[in-house]
């Protein structure tokens, strides 16, 4: 059995996150129904670990599962065939990491590619506005993979302080999601990024080194990196050090 679904009108506040629904209902992690999806509710909704994900023909819902799968950028597994992909990338002219260069390519991108299992998206047409708006406040960022002057992959994420939330990443090459994702991780490990929310768990990012904590350890970690400085968002070659080695010098 589960508590009734609290539905909201456009200005409600959050119920508690201790109200969303446990492990053993048909939803777990629903909080709640209703609401808008404009900066300043998304980014109340942020710092309280509280996210939206709904489909087509569905109310806004809202979601604080417990536990929680997250990232930490110390602990990112990089396997050898990444290591090698990224050592390629880093080496070729014309490959480059680029952040918020076209924020709105990506989540279109991130919404449009089909993906094994699901049908259809959650990044709906209201998702898309809402995460643009966010990115034009300032909190939305992207992490883009360009190939000779073409975007081959990336992904977006929420940002406040130092508290960052991963969203959605697709690839239109092999790879290019997992290269912006290792860039992500090297512009963390840079600024000192403790964690990364990865919110579900995945046996994707289970094989990146992702794992889960308690909702009320992840929130305990959301509500210190909020208050912190906000991160820059932009990519230096030379944050590939965090993961590789330098590149070989010319003789």
């Amino acid at each position: 059995m589960h508590a009734p679904l609290s539905w909201l009108d456009a200005d409600d506040a959050f119920p508690p996150v201790s109200q969303a629904w446990g492990p053993d209902t048909s939803a777990p992690g629903l909080l709640a129904a209703g609401g808008q999806l404009d900066v300043a509710h998304l980014t109340t909704a942020y710092r309280h670990g509280i996210f939206p994900w709904f489909s087509v023909g569905q109310p806004i819902l809202w979601w604080s599962p417990d536990p929680r799968m997250v990232l930490e950028p110390a602990q990112f597994r990089l396997h050898r065939s990444l290591r090698k992909t990224l050592q390629k990338f880093r080496q070729t002219p014309g490959c480059e990491i680029r952040v918020d260069h076209d924020f709105h390519a990506v989540i279109l991108a991130c919404a449009t590619k089909q993906r094994p299992g699901q049908n259809g998206t959650w990044i709906v047409p209201e998702m898309v506005e809402a995460y643009r708006a966010l990115h034009q406040a300032g909190y939305a960022h992207s992490i883009e993979t360009w190939v000779d002057g073409r975007l081959a992959g990336g992904l977006y994420c929420i940002a406040l302080g130092r508290a960052v939330f991963g969203e959605s990443m697709f690839s239109h090459q092999p790879d290019a999601s997992k290269t912006a994702l290792a860039a992500l991780v090297c512009l963390c490990r840079h600024q000192g990024v403790r964690l990364i929310d990865c919110q579900q768990n995945t046996g994707h990012l289970s094989s990146l080194g992702a794992h889960e904590i308690s909702r009320a350890l992840f929130l305990q970690h959301i509500q210190q990196a909020a208050a912190q400085s906000p991160l820059r968002w932009s990519f230096d070659p030379l944050y590939w050090k965090e993961l590789l080695p330098p590149p070989p010098q010319p003789a």
